[in-house]
């Protein structure tokens, strides 16, 4: 057993809270590892005038406040997503709130947008880039729970973080924050999103917009999304947030929590609705795949389903960073398998 291994083990032993404070602090201080070999050429895949090495993220969720984008990337990752961001700093919702579900490789949070708010984290990520960081770091925005402006919340949080981040989003999804979901709304949607490119409208610099979906939409809703994406001129979707559902088979003894479940039941449903979403944009937006992914097997699928970026989190909890350079090895090894020269040539494949 590494030394790694072992400190995967003794993070388990702590609650899902304290474990995560942990590792944010040891990855603070630099006590993780850094791959320095070079990405396969055929991960390497280009969006919104940017160069991502793979397309392996980490999904947001696990640095609320931007502490540690940089060491993130160190781990092997193409990209990293902070968030989600509110513009005011808020506790979220009371402990206990993350349950581990090991037997089912899954957790069920409900976290509530627990962060130090926007100010903040454009201080951290200003400083990280002053300092000398590289790398791509999306920025993912949400409400105050106590707002009682949806939209003016969303556009202070983008107008202030737009010019630290490579790409913003828009999280409508979460199942956390009372009320968020109905934000998914065909008439909402499209008033946050044009409140969202007023205020951005100032800027020197816009960040491609994207759009974090629910996975327990049905097909009309996904529907709305899409023509709304579409008409809006999003940048991109991101398939899917946490499922309120409770797929058949749970076995963990903390199933019937209430809050979003992510991790193994979720692949299914989220590369459905992944595929959906490529089907009908027609191909014509970038899709991040998100949800149960933890081989390079689940990443090829996301990607042959439509996806041009994939992200993980749950899996990492059980797996430990060397999960990430799995993933991208396999990856390589299928695109090559099936003459495949690089991730582009993959997306979508399976649509048909």
């Amino acid at each position: 057993m590494t030394l790694l291994d072992l400190a995967q083990r003794c993070l388990q032993l702590l609650d899902p809270e304290t474990a995560h404070r942990a590792t944010i602090w040891a990855l603070r201080r630099g006590l993780a590892p850094r791959v320095r070999a070079s990405d396969d050429p055929r991960l390497a895949i280009r969006l919104w005038d940017r160069d991502f090495p793979n397309p392996i993220g980490m999904a947001a969720g696990f640095d609320k406040d931007a502490r540690v984008p940089g060491p993130l990337l160190g781990l092997g990752f193409g990209f990293v997503e902070v968030g989600t961001l509110t513009p005011h700093a808020q506790a979220g919702n009371p402990r206990p709130r993350v349950f581990r579900l090991p037997e089912d490789g899954a957790v069920i949070n409900r976290l509530g947008f627990n962060n130090r708010g926007a100010a903040a984290a454009w201080t951290a990520l200003e400083g990280w880039r002053g300092a000398g960081g590289t790398g791509l770091v999306g920025v993912n925005i949400g409400k105050n729970r106590d707002s009682a402006d949806a939209a003016a919340d969303y556009a202070a949080a983008a107008e202030l973080l737009a010019p630290a981040a490579d790409y913003l989003t828009i999280n409508v999804s979460s199942p956390n924050t009372p009320g968020l979901r109905a934000l998914q709304g065909r008439a909402e949607l499209e008033g946050l999103i044009d409140g969202l490119r007023a205020a951005l409208d100032g800027l020197a610099s816009v960040p491609p917009l994207l759009l974090k979906v629910a996975p327990d939409l049905d097909e009309d809703g996904l529907a709305d999304i899409a023509e709304v994406a579409l008409e809006r001129r999003l940048d991109g979707l991101i398939a899917t947030n946490t499922t309120v559902e409770r797929p058949p088979g749970l076995v963990g003894g903390d199933r019937m929590e209430a809050g979003g479940l992510s991790g193994r039941p979720l692949f299914a449903r989220s590369t459905e609705v992944l595929g959906q979403l490529h089907r009908l944009t027609e191909g014509r937006m970038p899709l991040i795949g998100v949800g149960g992914v933890a081989s390079g097997a689940e990443a090829y699928a996301k990607i042959r389903a439509g996806a041009s970026l994939v992200q993980l989190y749950t899996a990492l909890i059980y797996q430990g960073p060397g999960l990430v350079a799995r993933i991208k090895a396999e990856l390589a090894d299928l695109l090559a398998r099936d003459g495949f020269a690089s991730v582009a040539d993959a997306i979508g494949v399976d649509r048909g």
